[in-house]
């Protein structure tokens, strides 16, 4: 048993290939499948398999087309309700991939249809553990109360997961590998470790899930300082139980456009460059979402802030991000949606003026400082005491909360966050000045 791990950095996204005697099984794909192709190239393997541990919130899954190029069978719960072609894979169930045999094992907590799955060769055993045991962590039970038909509610998948940690793992011993699907910088869960896998030895005695506590105990410390739900979660969970479409296919349908001064007036456009490229010259009305690299958390932000189905256009630094920036957008599904993608023309007459951050330091109290952190960031304290806190996946909405009697400037924890925040205001407050902070919130916090 061969085991390849797959890393998406800005959705801290963890997919596995097994490879065994010339079979490989796919856990959790990402939506291009072209990787896990190569590998099996580089194998010499055939894919026969692909395995889904559930729908997942935070990312489309390829399984559709690798079972379309492949012919793999996909196997998911029967809980899971899938409407695309599969077979049910539940608790007391088993399969071989070459010399390996999976089975599953039904851990509800994060989902009430979630699966782990115990791959056993010889005297190796390694658990593919979705969203249910991260590395110091267990995946969060409030991503369902919205989700196409699913209405669990958070305190009965909070209580699943307490008697799936107490009772589902009991059997397996210490030295199984731990692999999850998320790692630390996932919104499915909250203080993962940086480590990108462990043993289950390691867990019961390091992560806090597994230490001896009451149902009420537990309940309370997985419901307490969850971060946001970005918009496009429930969106994408039903999504992957349709199954999505051929990416390649999808990506190769959107329109380019080249040397664009304007668009429609009531469509949303998203400008992926730098924040001091956007403050240079931007079409009117714009949000700042940025996309250089993968440390940017573009695809998290896009899907707060853009609403599932609302078209946009997506603004390029050029014409060589546009494969990178069409991948990123079609990992949450929001392809179909996107009106063209587009380079500036030098005649963009919106500019973005700069703070004086000397101005700024003298007296705070000639502006209004907006706070766009997360609730729970907020919570732990703020960094200026009078600062509006609003967080930025829901400024859209609740923008008119803000005065406009002055001045606005806007901060987040680093400077990324920021950039969106202060552009979405800007298009709310045409007659007062809207400031982004920037990375210069580092000076206070």
């Amino acid at each position: 048993m061969t085991i390849k791990q797959f890393k998406d950095e800005p959705l801290s996204h963890y997919s596995y290939a097994v490879v065994s005697d010339g079979k490989m099984a796919i856990i959790d794909p990402s939506r291009d499948p072209l990787p896990y192709y190569k590998y099996a190239e580089e194998q010499n393997a055939e894919i026969i398999a692909v395995l889904e541990t559930h729908p997942h919130a935070d990312f489309v899954s390829g399984h559709l087309q690798i079972h379309e190029q492949t012919d793999a069978t996909i196997y998911v719960s029967k809980l899971v309700d899938a409407n695309y072609p599969h077979k049910s894979f539940d608790e007391g169930k088993s399969i071989k991939v070459g010399k390996t045999t999976f089975k599953a094992l039904h851990t509800p907590g994060h989902s009430p249809d979630s699966l782990t799955f115990v791959a056993t060769e010889n005297s190796k055993t390694a658990l593919f553990t979705g969203d249910t045991l991260f590395i110091g962590d267990v995946g969060r039970p409030d991503l369902r109360e919205k989700s196409g038909k699913t209405k669990s509610k958070r305190i009965e998948l909070a209580k699943a997961m307490y008697k799936t940690m107490q009772t589902k793992f009991n059997d397996l011993p210490d030295h199984a590998f731990v692999y999850p699907t998320h790692g630390a910088g996932s919104l499915c869960g909250k203080n993962m470790s940086d480590a990108a896998s462990s043993t289950l030895g390691e867990e019961r005695r390091d992560n806090w899930a597994f230490k001896k506590q009451t149902e009420e105990e537990f309940v309370e410390e997985i419901l307490k300082d969850q971060p946001m739900i970005p918009a496009y979660f429930g969106f994408n969970v039903d999504l992957n139980k349709k199954g999505a479409g051929n990416v390649q296919k999808m990506k190769h349908a959107v329109s380019l456009k080249l040397n664009v001064s304007k668009v429609e007036k009531d469509i949303t456009v998203v400008d992926t460059r730098d924040e001091v490229d956007y403050k240079k010259g931007h079409i009117p009305g714009s949000i700042n979402i940025m996309a250089r690299g993968e440390a940017d958390k573009f695809e998290t932000w896009l899907g707060a802030i853009v609403k599932p189905k609302e078209s946009f256009y997506l603004v390029l630094e050029s014409v060589d991000k546009l494969e990178n920036i069409l991948e990123r957008t079609a990992k949450i599904g929001y392809e179909k949606q996107l009106k063209a993608l587009i380079t500036l023309s030098g005649k963009v007459k919106a500019k973005s003026e700069d703070l004086e951050l000397s101005d700024f330091k003298e007296d705070k109290s000639k502006f209004t400082i907006v706070d766009i952190r997360n609730k729970s960031e907020v919570e732990e304290g703020k960094i200026f005491k009078d600062a509006i806190a609003v967080p930025l996946n829901e400024l859209r909405e609740r923008a008119n909360e803000i005065p406009g009697d002055k001045p606005i400037v806007v901060h987040c924890a680093g400077g990324y966050r920021s950039a969106a925040g202060s552009s979405i205001l800007e298009n709310k407050f045409k007659k007062v000045k809207v400031f982004d902070l920037g990375e210069d919130i580092k000076q206070f916090n």
